[in-house]
């Protein structure tokens, strides 16, 4: 039995909102480079717009980086299909070069999962990731509803492997999957699929680790865990426990304890440092069986309470704990992880707060049930499709052939601020983000220093008012020694004349 690791990606993501850097990682490199892991979960999921959004870093660079230090160990990373990182679908061609980049740049194992289970945006994702010579393992999004019972997932887990999948990823976001019912499961694709399975799971209701267990013994051929120090609650379950636990059985994972017990401590320091910084809440250790009675990912838990002191309703918390599971069942019954969690969320919330239900719709609710992101899974509640898109045509093609290449017109668009093709997919994926980044980038490369780049941008912001009332439209402010690029929603220094 093999364990992949996800310290380097989904335990921070879960656990410390995806803020561990580059420099926290590489000094434990050679130690997990000796493990013996099946694979190391490095990128993808929200690390890329993270390190350039938040911590001022190139994620092609973090690759690389962690591809030289860590030349004995499979590096493994997680795509949203169509989505690829972003939150839309893209078109082909850009799908296919970022594929392509993830490999060139060092990913063996592309594991890809679609929010609606539609096969159809897997399709191009799947096949160029083979092209390209890495390893596929599609993911089953794991749920449950009156749709989403074991014969659909064994139906969907062979439809994967006549796609040419090489592993089959169970991908259960929400820690939903019960232990006996990981042991049925996971027993009915042993004996209908050739690939191996992978379970990935969470920790949030307290049952990961017995899934786990469970799934062992039911013959799984690879699970997710991640290292102590930011294992179980919102992450994964921990490393340790599991390997000890299978200790001289049969499926014994051959790991040894005390070289994971030397990098756990490189991880508990990071750990200790994260949660100084506020971005480690140890409230998240804590079992939350919330996501079992309402069937809502940890994640999603968290971004509903935020909506709601915005919105000064806090009272309303399990009003809209209760609508969630009234829209999932209009909208289809669609799987509660991103881009579909947050569009159920935030329309329960706003069904609740304008004491009218679907009063107020958002453009993501609309676009779902046109059929934007892909086929849903069950029908739609005719009269609330009626409420949302009104007379509107619902989609029925697969989505991404509705659009046409946008590779060459990204190019032109980020111009000589792109230095790589790699530059140009992060602009692709995230524009304002990667655009900030790149002119914060130009802007160190010419020497200013950073007490002078505040400098800067507070006369910016200064000279912004007097140069036009209506700060949306102008983009540029030019003070006495310096052209800055002013970005009013996140107002951080671009670029100097």
């Amino acid at each position: 039995m093999r364990i992949t690791d996800t310290i380097l990606r989904d335990a921070h993501q879960s656990q410390a909102a995806t803020r561990m850097r580059t420099e926290d990682m590489l000094p434990a490199c050679e130690l997990l480079d000796k493990i013996g892991y099946w694979s190391l979960e490095c990128w993808g999921g929200a690390t890329f717009d993270s390190c350039m959004r938040f911590l001022d870093e190139d994620p092609w660079e973090r690759l690389r980086a962690l591809r030289k230090a860590l030349p004995n160990t499979k590096l493994q990373m997680l795509l949203r299909g169509q989505n690829i990182l972003g939150y839309r679908n893209y078109s082909d061609d850009v799908v296919d070069a970022f594929c392509r980049k993830s490999i060139e740049n060092g990913i063996d194992i592309v594991r890809i999962f679609d929010a609606l289970n539609d096969t159809r945006n897997l399709q191009q994702a799947v096949k160029s990731v083979k092209e390209y010579g890495g390893m596929c393992e599609p993911a089953i999004s794991y749920t449950t509803s009156p749709i989403h019972n074991e014969q659909y997932f064994i139906d969907l887990a062979m439809r994967l492997e006549d796609m040419g999948a090489d592993i089959i990823c169970i991908k259960d976001m929400a820690n939903l999957l019960l232990p006996m019912d990981a042991y049925s499961l996971v027993d009915a694709l042993k004996k209908r699929v050739k690939v191996p399975i992978h379970l990935h799971t969470h920790n949030t209701s307290g049952t990961g680790d017995m899934t786990n267990l469970m799934a062992v013994l039911a013959g799984v051929d690879i699970v997710d865990c991640a290292l102590s120090p930011l294992g179980n609650g919102t992450a994964q379950p921990a490393t340790e426990p599991l390997v000890a636990s299978l200790k001289g059985h049969p499926r014994d994972t051959g790991l040894d304890l005390e070289k994971l017990s030397e990098a756990a401590k490189h991880f508990r320091q990071i750990a200790e440092k994260l949660m100084q910084e506020g971005h480690l809440d140890p409230k998240i250790l804590n079992v939350d069986t919330n996501a079992l009675i309402y069937q809502v990912p940890g994640g999603m838990l968290s971004n509903l309470i935020s909506q709601l002191k915005q919105a000064k309703a806090e009272d309303k918390y399990y009003d809209v704990l209760n609508e969630i599971p009234n829209v999932r069942k209009e909208f289809g019954y669609p799987p509660l992880v991103t881009p579909t969690s947050q569009i159920v969320g935030t329309q329960a919330v706003m069904n609740v707060l304008a004491g009218e239900r679907y009063k107020m719709v958002t453009k993501e609710s609309k676009a779902l049930l046109r059929g934007e992101y892909g086929q849903l899974p069950g029908p739609v509640d005719p009269e609330v499709r009626k409420k949302v898109i009104g007379d509107d045509e619902v989609i029925t093609c697969r989505p991404a052939d509705l659009l046409k290449p946008e590779l060459e017109n990204i190019k032109a668009e980020i111009g000589d601020l792109a230095r790589s093709e790699e530059d140009v997919l992060s602009y692709a994926l995230f524009p304002a983000v990667a655009r900030d980044f790149f002119e914060r980038r130009l802007a160190k490369e010419r020497g200013i220093p950073d007490d002078e780049l505040l400098a800067v941008i507070a006369a910016a912001v200064r000279a912004y008012a007097k140069q036009d009332p209506h700060p949306l439209i102008r983009n540029t402010v030019d003070t006495p020694e310096h052209r800055v690029h002013f970005n009013v929603i996140n107002p951080t220094i671009r670029s100097c004349k």
